[in-house]
């Protein structure tokens, strides 16, 4: 199997790069930050570069790219550990353009790929345990018109959306429905998160709802399977950041008149986490290149990704932190965010437990060392 990347996708990976290293240095994280978790210029500068319109089809706007271009795209904001929930215009413009009828798709698909609307699936729910079958909200239907009432819980930028994808049950079976966050009855409490992002609770009272798909179960599955890659790849850019940051630090501090990465013990656990980083990068291009596979190998990938990252993120972080001492936990020193961004992220569309039980109650009766 070929893993070169082809000159377009090594071009997009270079102008995501440049955008991250000239554009979004530490210093102005920090501000967006201190100004609550999340900036629409830079969203929209993402937009500008193409990358909200990357699953969205040309002739609905957008750039109509696939999981690896959007594997590479992840990586690279990755390293600049990006606040602004990209992942999310990923979900939204492969599920409305996969699963909506066709006047949902001219009319939501093109502002997605333009950055105009910031479309996010709201799908948590107190209690659901990452349980993509667990839903309380209810949707009802009076002629064409739908409603939804219910709450859903830390949904990305919720006070900030345009609006929302959310699953509901429409007669005992889960639908998922486009509400947006001006409609009537429509309340969201935001706040920041762990990894210096943003959040909100979300409440609809019926709120108007558009129809996306009484498929609801299917189309919601998908969207996290997406969420899942786009967040094991950059987890990826997040390690391999981290571990750069550690390396050169290790390089500079002196212990006993010398580096410390001269200290055998040391760079010992260095190969260690280069090692992690290098499993996690292996399961993160197994999670892209299954993104588009049948639904039950494409589930079953993506919970396997998710342990090997999960496992890999705890890793790398817990070790950086210790080789840098003290300093790696204070708030001025950039580890430490790097650090708190992988731990917000080992959490991202089920933890590590969560997947480790999907991956057994997957195995079939071949599945072991004698299959």
């Amino acid at each position: 199997m070929d893993f070169d990347f082809s000159d377009d996708q090594e071009q997009l990976r270079d102008a995501c790069g440049k955008w991250v290293e000239k554009g979004y240095d530490f210093e102005r994280r920090r501000g967006i930050v201190s100004a609550g978790g999340f900036d629409r210029k830079a969203y929209n500068e993402l937009a500008e570069l193409g990358l909200t319109g990357l699953y969205v089809p040309e002739d609905l706007g957008g750039m109509g790219m696939g999981p690896v271009e959007g594997m590479v795209t992840m990586q690279e904001l990755g390293r600049g550990i990006v606040l602004e929930p990209l992942a999310q215009a990923l979900i939204s413009g492969a599920v409305l353009a996969g699963y909506a009828p066709d006047a949902v798709k001219a009319e939501w698909c093109g502002k997605v790929a333009s950055g105009e609307a910031l479309v996010v699936l709201a799908h948590t729910e107190r209690g659901s345990r990452y349980k993509t079958d667990s839903c309380k909200v209810t949707a009802a239907q009076s002629g064409d018109s739908w409603t939804v009432t219910g709450d859903k819980n830390v949904v990305p930028v919720g006070d900030q959306a345009d609006a929302f994808l959310v699953p509901a049950l429409a007669n005992g079976k889960m639908a998922l429905f486009l509400v947006e966050r001006s409609a009537s009855g429509v309340g969201a409490k935001g706040y920041g998160t762990q990894d210096g992002g943003r959040a909100a609770e979300v409440s609809f009272k019926n709120a108007p709802a558009t129809l996306v798909t009484l498929d609801g179960q299917t189309a919601l599955e998908h969207a996290i399977d997406i969420g899942i890659a786009a967040t094991c790849a950059e987890a990826v850019g997040v390690m391999d950041q981290t571990l750069a940051i550690t390396v050169e630090y290790m390089n500079t501090r002196k212990q006993f008149g010398v580096v410390i990465s001269s200290f055998q013990a040391l760079r010992h656990r260095v190969a260690d986490m280069k090692m992690q980083l290098e499993l996690a990068r292996s399961m993160s291009y197994y999670a892209s290149l299954k993104l588009n596979a049948p639904t039950n190998e494409r589930r079953a990938a993506m919970a396997r990704a998710k342990v090997q990252l999960g496992n890999s993120m705890r890793f790398v972080a817990q070790h950086a932190v210790q080789l840098h001492g003290g300093i790696g936990v204070t708030d001025e020193y950039i580890v430490s965010h790097y650090f708190k961004k992988l731990t917000a992220m080992e959490m991202a569309f089920g933890d590590t437990l969560h997947h480790l039980g999907e991956v057994s109650n997957r195995m079939q009766d071949t599945a072991g060392v004698f299959a």
